[in-house]
């Protein structure tokens, strides 16, 4: 005889995202296992005495997302820290970097780890005063504790004067902007590392800012993330948490380069762990960011000025700075592919600037099989028909950020450092997918938020990057599910797949394109388990 169900969602209509269009009115789940759709009647025989029944009113229900990437406990220090995705001005930034001292003022005088004034987040290129943050601004908000003002990217950030003198013997000078001689402030690329070392958060923060994190994501219907990890507390606390049954979220683990000794003298490899903790691949940068002009392009910058210098107070740069710089070169990132592929371990890298992204592709076709391992390229926002086609012709994953289309805008970003006809080949995304191209869509937590980034995707403004609402919901489901080789228990809603499911407010494909990314996440369902509920639906 058959077992009563441990959860019934009933009332719905349940997209599969698997065959198109088809929907059910209810599903079972044992174990956290789904172990019936179909209507409501025929699941009602499993509800039992015991059963959590959730009648989802009419309601949507989806796989749970996946983000392909994102750095989980960065999410938590934005909402641990000054969260300067807000500002709308440098003296916002400032303001709320003011805010944050003084609410850690009596935690620095005791804990020297908490001198440190931290913000996350800004984002100039949506302000008027369109710059980075400076000393002279980081100034205004202490002289004697350093501050620290992170840029959306991760890879620019701003330093006070106290900062500045703190971290100079640790930073590359050719990485810290200078203006007249003196440095600005604005540090990019291994200075920054410098910066994130300084700012490392230990274990018991590191556990603080995950759980934070983990919450957040619930939040927004995300069940499993490809987590990016560099000199990192979060595989133990990851770890610690799944043996304490605290974890909630399925986690990948994507190390960097700087740990493939320890995993290959291990014997790790890609898809190691438990049902909540795995191996995922291994990291790598290749150039910087487009916000930064550090993403390696073929071509100069549009907003390069003559001399070679990129702007924002860093007159000092050369020519060559023109057109980006490498932050590993390709001729070491050719040993780290060729050294990861043969210890049967997944590579993941990162490549912006159509120079960098050809020579990822380069390096993957020197090994056998990339389309085995499910090589992948994080974030390929400058592409050219060519790499398209070689995408295709490698079998190598995108892992892209539809969220990164707020750039693509008239006016924007992409605009503002590209020009307009380079800023309508970035995040080519239909043109990926009718090449058969498979996509992973992630946030690179700008911001955290699957049914945003799938408005971006749908709204896209050029033909080459726009997708339908299914396509977008499946690179964040089974797109998603297939970069971490989970697509056979992941990413669709199919009897005998894991129970992860997202429930939401309304249809993404009824509402209007651009309100997308205002559907509500009434609830979210991980192995079976309901770990959110939107508080008037408790």
């Amino acid at each position: 005889m058959t077992g009563p169900a441990d959860l019934v969602l009933t009332n719905a209509e349940v997209h599969t995202l698997d065959s198109p269009a088809e929907t059910h009115e209810a599903l079972a789940v044992r174990d956290g296992e789904i172990v019936r759709l179909g209507d409501a009647y025929e699941v009602d025989f499993l509800v039992g005495a015991a059963t959590d029944v959730l009648d989802c009113e009419g309601r949507v229900v989806l796989p749970g997302f996946v983000d392909a990437h994102t750095h989980l406990p960065m999410v938590g220090r934005r909402l641990v820290h000054a969260d300067l995705s807000a500002a709308d001005s440098p003296a916002d930034a400032t303001d709320l970097l003011r805010e944050r001292a003084a609410e850690t003022e009596d935690d620095a005088a005791v804990d020297g780890t908490a001198e440190w004034v931290q913000g996350f987040g800004y984002d100039e290129s949506t302000w008027t005063d369109s710059r980075y943050l400076t000393r002279v601004d980081l100034d205004a908000v202490s002289e004697t504790r350093p501050v620290v003002a992170f840029r959306e990217d991760m890879h620019t950030a701003g330093l006070n004067s106290v900062a500045l003198d703190r971290l100079a013997a640790d930073m590359p000078t050719g990485d810290v902007r200078h203006e007249g001689g003196d440095p600005t402030g604005v540090v990019v690329e291994e200075a920054v590392d410098a910066v994130w070392e300084a700012v490392d958060p230990g274990v018991e923060e590191t556990r603080e800012l995950v759980r934070a994190a983990r919450d957040f994501a619930h939040a927004h219907g995300v069940t499993g993330v490809h987590d990016m990890v560099r000199n990192s507390e979060a595989p133990r606390v990851y770890r610690e948490l799944d043996a304490a049954d605290e974890l909630d979220l399925r986690v990948r683990i994507n190390y960097w380069t700087d740990h493939l000794d320890s995993l290959v003298d291990l014997g790790a490899r890609t898809n190691h762990g438990s049902e909540f903790v795995r191996v995922g691949g291994v990291k790598s940068f290749t150039d910087g960011s487009f916000g930064g002009r550090t993403a390696k392009l073929s071509e100069p910058y549009a907003d390069a000025p003559a001399g070679g210098g990129a702007g924002d107070g860093d007159s000092d740069r050369t020519d060559a700075d023109a057109t980006g710089q490498w932050v590993v070169t390709p001729e070491a990132l050719t040993e780290y592919v060729e050294r990861a592929d043969a210890a049967g371990l997944q590579f993941t890298a990162h490549a912006i600037g159509d120079e960098a992204i050809e020579a990822v592709l380069d390096a993957y076709a020197g090994v056998s099989a990339p389309a085995e391992l499910r090589h992948r390229v994080e974030h390929a926002e400058l592409l050219t028909d060519e790499l398209v086609s070689r995408f295709a012709e490698l079998g190598v994953v995108a892992s892209v950020q539809p969220n990164f289309l707020k750039w693509a805008r008239p006016g924007g970003l992409y605009d503002t450092r590209l020009g307009e006809d380079r800023a309508r080949s970035t995040n080519r995304y239909r043109d990926l997918l009718d090449a058969g191209v498979r996509l992973a869509f992630g946030s690179d937590c700008m911001p955290l938020g699957p049914l945003f980034g799938v408005q971006q995707a749908v709204t896209a403004p050029a033909d080459g990057q726009r997708l339908t609402v299914t396509e977008a919901l499946r690179a964040y489901t089974s797109g998603a599910a297939y970069a971490g080789f989970d697509e056979d228990r992941l990413g669709t809603v199919r009897v005998g797949k894991r129970a992860d499911l997202v429930v939401l407010e309304e249809s993404p494909w009824t509402v209007a394109p651009d309100s997308i990314g205002d559907v509500e996440v009434t609830h979210t369902v991980v192995d079976g388990d309901v770990v959110f509920r939107r508080t008037d639906d408790a």
